[in-house]
C-alpha cells in the first residue's frame, strides 16, 4: 500500500534515507537531521513531499522523496523524484514500481508532463528496474552541482 507521508513517519524516513546513503556508499552524507526532514516535509510551507510503502501489516519498507520541478520549454510543473528506497529483504515485491506508480498518477492527474530522476551509473539493477518500466536515461545531459567550498566561494563572491 502506499500512502502520503504524516508527520510520524519522520524517524523511519529518516533511518531510511541513512539505509540508502550506505546502500549508495556514501554513509558519511548522509547529515540530515529529523528535525530538518521534519520543518521540510510538514512545516509552514513544505516544497519537499513523501509517501510511504507499507506492507498489508503495516510495516513501512520503502519510500520516496520528491518535489516540484518546472519546464520552461513546456511551461508545467514536473517532478522530481530525489530518493526512492525499498528496504533489501521486500525488493522484488512490487513496492518500488507502487511508489512510481502513485508519483506518475500524480503527475498525470496534476497535468504535470515529466516523472525524472539520477541514479548512480553503477547501480545495474536499479538502472534494469526503472528501465522495465519504460525509463529511459537522458544521455544528452550531465548534472552539475556545487557544494561545500565551491557553492561558498561562488556565492560570497
Amino acid at each position: 500500500m502506499i500512502r502520503s507521508a504524516v508527520v510520524t513517519d519522520v524517524p523511519v524516513i529518516h533511518a531510511m534515507i541513512r539505509e540508502l546513503a550506505a546502500y549508495e556508499k556514501v554513509p558519511h552524507e548522509a547529515r540530515a537531521t529529523q528535525e530538518q526532514l521534519r520543518e521540510a516535509l510538514f512545516g509552514e510551507r513544505p516544497a519537499v513531499f513523501a509517501h510511504i510503502a507499507e506492507t498489508d501489516e503495516g510495516e513501512v519498507v520503502g519510500f520516496s522523496v520528491w518535489f516540484l520541478s518546472f519546464s520552461t520549454w513546456r511551461g508545467v510543473h514536473g517532478i522530481y523524484l530525489e530518493d526512492l528506497y525499498v528496504r533489501p529483504g521486500v525488493r522484488g515485491g512490487g513496492h518500488g514500481k507502487a511508489l512510481l506508480r502513485e508519483l506518475a498518477r500524480t503527475c498525470v492527474e496534476r497535468g504535470y508532463e515529466r516523472l525524472e530522476w539520477a541514479v548512480l551509473n553503477w547501480n545495474a539493477p536499479t538502472i534494469a528496474f526503472y528501465e522495465s518500466l519504460g525509463a529511459r536515461p537522458q544521455d544528452e545531459w550531465s548534472v552539475y552541482r556545487l557544494t561545500d567550498t565551491a557553492l561558498a566561494e561562488l556565492g560570497s563572491a
